[in-house]
């Protein structure tokens, strides 16, 4: 897997889709516009979250999740994909789920599933940082994708959790926090350690 760059760009299968739905989405606003944003949010879901604001702890980290979908999608169909962005989009999103993970996991979960999420997200986040002392940069993989699709859906449901307790939505989060380390395992394996 190499970098992708404006010369090499592969689209995912929801890229139509978003770009088409989110069509009115200016021009002068960039994908890295968008991951500047999720960065800046990330602090208000922490608020929230620590306020017990539940509602508000959702809405927001519902809307940072899906600047992530948005700020690719407009990479890529934009022709705007820059190594800046390359480099601080996933940086963005390990901020948010990690912080927000750790919150609500270690508070309403088990610690050991925090733990391995941390352990895998900092081997990843170790493993880019090797390669980048190399001079070698990658994409992210449909593997890292799907893994976060999975921690977004974990961490809403244990915030929807806090909003309405219904019980079927811990088993979900479980299942999905449970598919994100398969996930990352797989993301860490296809990048090489």
């Amino acid at each position: 897997m190499s970098l992708m760059t404006n010369d090499n760009i592969r689209f995912y299968p929801h890229d139509k889709l978003v770009a088409w739905l989110f069509a009115f989405v200016p021009k002068w606003i960039e994908p890295n516009h968008l991951t500047v944003l999720r960065l800046f949010l990330v602090p208000i879901v922490l608020f929230f979250l620590w306020t017990q604001s539940w509602v508000w702890a959702l809405s927001v980290f519902t809307f940072a999740a899906f600047t992530d979908v948005l700020d690719g999608t407009l990479a890529r169909t934009r022709s705007q994909i820059t190594l800046w962005g390359t480099i601080a989009d996933p940086a963005a999103d390990k901020l948010l789920i990690g912080s927000v993970a750790v919150f609500l996991i270690w508070k309403g979960l088990h610690p050991a599933l925090c733990i391995a999420l941390i352990v895998l997200e900092l081997l990843i986040i170790a493993n880019a940082f090797r390669r980048q002392q190399s001079g070698s940069y990658v994409s992210a993989n449909a593997y890292g994708k799907t893994k976060m699709v999975f921690q977004v859906i974990g961490i809403g449901a244990l915030l929807l959790f806090q909003v309405m307790p219904l019980v079927w939505l811990t088993p979900v989060a479980i299942a999905a926090f449970g598919l994100s380390l398969i996930f990352a395992l797989f993301s860490l394996a296809t990048y090489g350690l």
